[in-house]
This record gives C-alpha cells, structure tokens and sequence, in this order.
C-alpha cells in the first residue's frame, strides 16, 4: 500500500462505513464464540477489530494481530494490543495454534496466496474458524486496487474452491457490499478513463453525511446475510471450518 494510502486509511479507519460495517459482520458472527478463544487478525491494521472483541467480552491475552506495516503495528502498540507483530502473512511463524483466524481484505496482497491459506491452516486447531473477505470480480479492477498493491481480485466460487482444496469446510459464503455493486461499478470504469493521463490515487469515499448513509445501507445488508447469501457484490468473503 502507498505510504499516502496508507496513511489516509489509518485515519478513516476507526469510522468510515465500510470498515465499521464489515467490522459489525464479523463480530456478529463471533458473538457466540467462547469468549476464551485464541483468535488472530491477519492484516489487524490498528487493532480496532480486536479492542472490539474486547468489548463484547473477548479476553485480551488471548487476542492476536499481525500486519506487514509497522505504523500499524505501532497504532496496536499505542492502542494497548500487547500481541501485535510485524510479520508477512504468507509466513506467519507464531507458535500457538488458534481457534480463529480473521483475514479482512489481506488475501488479494499476497503473491502466493495458496501459500497463505496453507500457512493460516497451520496455524488453525482442527475445528477452528477461518473468516476471509476479499475484493471481488476482476472487472472491477481500478487505480484503487493499483494503489493498495492487490495482486488479484476473486469470484465467490475461486475463493470457496482454493479453501476447500485445502481441507476447510465452508459454514457460510456470500458476496457483501451487493446494494452498492452497481454504482461502484461505474464509478470504477469512469475512474479507470479519467485516471489514464493522472497520477494514480487510490478512493476512500468519506464525508459525514455519506458515511452515515453508506453505514446504515451496509448495516441493513449485514441483516439480510442472515437469511441469504448476494449472487454479485464488491467483496466476498467465506467462514469456514479446518476439517
């Protein structure tokens, strides 16, 4: 990720719609969990997905995060996560064996993503819990997946098929972010003219009023997932179980 990008993200992060959205999912999704779990966060960023585990009951000690920025590592640091690290998720060399892994939007960063997934396996108990989201569909690719250093983006049947081939069951699998497809799609083509002759910058589409409207569209859309899973969206993700 640019240094610029990175920086910008860092201070939307704690805020902006489609972190906090994506954010609410998952804890929804964990809110079941013993709250003795060892979970790690795979590209944890600042750590705001772990203070909120913490917050509804997860134990700290037992909360991991890794990230390949030291800023970000530093923002855990100074955000009381004790065990955050810098390290590259495709070589994950951490001794305890987890119950859960989380990896919001890491897998597309990685040349050897296979590699990954093997490696996360690893590190997984038999029975353990792996949540991944992902950018979806190629044809949405734009300077903001250039500016973020995405290797690829994926459909929800290559994301399923490379867990599967790896001895994970899949409990859910869906596309998110489904209610905006549309527009994004657009807005991504006409980017991708516009920005032919310009510096490439990648988008993070905040101001206040915006951010709350966008929140409460994805909000509802996490409620839905519920009872169906999207057939197109800008992301997709799988939960899923090593077998």
């Amino acid at each position: 990720m640019e240094i610029e990008y990175e920086k910008k993200y860092h201070e939307v992060e704690t805020e902006n719609w489609w972190f906090v959205s994506r954010r609410r999912y998952l804890l929804d999704v964990l809110k079941n969990a013993p709250k003795d779990s060892l979970l790690l966060d795979i590209g944890c960023s600042s750590g705001i997905f772990l203070k909120d585990l913490e917050r509804i009951g997860f134990k700290p000690e037992n909360l991991f995060g890794i990230d390949i920025s030291e800023k970000a590592i530093a923002n855990c640091k100074k955000n009381g996560i004790q065990n955050a690290f810098v390290m590259d998720a495709q070589k994950i060399s951490l001794s305890q064996k987890f119950d859960i892994i989380v990896a919001s939007d890491c897998l597309e960063h990685l040349r050897e993503d296979t590699a990954a997934i093997i490696n996360w396996s690893d590190l997984l108990k038999t029975g353990g819990m792996l949540c991944v989201f992902v950018p979806a569909f190629q044809s949405l690719w734009s300077t903001h997946d250039e500016v973020n250093m995405h290797y690829r983006r994926y459909t929800n049947k290559e994301l399923k098929d490379k867990l599967i081939s790896e001895k994970f069951t899949i409990l859910k699998s869906s596309y998110w972010n489904f209610l905006l497809f549309v527009p994004l799609y657009l807005f991504r083509k006409i980017d991708a003219v516009v920005s032919r002759n310009k510096k490439k910058e990648g988008q993070i589409i905040d101001g206040k009023f915006t951010n709350v409207i966008l929140l409460k569209l994805l909000l509802f859309e996490n409620k839905l997932l519920k009872y169906v899973n999207f057939p197109f969206g800008v992301s997709t993700f799988c939960i899923a179980q090593k077998r």
